[in-house]
């Protein structure tokens, strides 16, 4: 077995979206200190810090499945991480204001604040439902890890903690997980969106 380390970034990325997962740890062990330490610079707290570090590399590797990575990776990878700590502070400090004073802003003809349609939640249903048995479908500890990140809300520090893992075993068996379901739903024809 060669050394991948001493490939590229953009050669590691194709062989990981092309299922070579040990490409993704040279990345992910390349490109850890930077962006965690980019990423607590920003936040200033480290709990948050840790966690939005893992959602970061969770992001990556879905967009890296998606075949939707461009660019230059570690510039890339600095932009999710910006952008997700950018996104926290404006969770914690929004206000959401709609004004009617902008002409270009029609409130009332605008689908994503109207309810749904009876076809959309039908739709809905049938995903989660789809989702609900894909996930059942995982190994134990990926599916472990899976239901306590979305449904239980924990941070992958408190799911490390939780499991008696590392984090970085924690974001493995999170990215195995996604992977695997993806996979799963390619393989049974799924679509999961709406």
């Amino acid at each position: 077995m060669e050394d991948l380390k001493v490939f590229t970034d953009d050669i590691l990325v194709r062989l990981y979206a092309d299922g070579n997962n040990e490409a993704f740890d040279v990345l992910l062990e390349r490109y850890q200190n930077r962006i965690y330490s980019y990423i607590q610079n920003i936040v200033k707290d480290r709990d948050l810090a840790n966690d939005l570090f893992q959602e970061t590399f969770v992001k990556a590797i879905v967009t890296i499945n998606e075949r939707r990575h461009t660019g230059k990776f570690n510039c890339w990878l600095t932009r999710i991480a910006h952008n997700l700590a950018i996104d926290y502070f404006r969770q914690a400090g929004a206000v959401t204001q709609i004004s009617c004073d902008n002409e270009d802003l029609n409130i009332l003809n605008r689908k994503d604040l109207s309810e749904a349609t009876i076809e959309d939640n039908i739709v809905r249903e049938q995903i989660l439902s789809d989702v609900k048995q894909l996930v059942l479908s995982l190994p134990v500890v990926q599916k472990q890890v899976l239901e306590m990140r979305y449904y239980l809300n924990m941070s992958f520090k408190e799911i490390a903690e939780a499991t008696g893992v590392s984090i970085n075993t924690a974001l493995g068996r999170m990215r195995y997980a996604l992977m695997n379901l993806r996979k799963i739903a390619e393989e049974n024809h799924i679509v999961l969106t709406m």
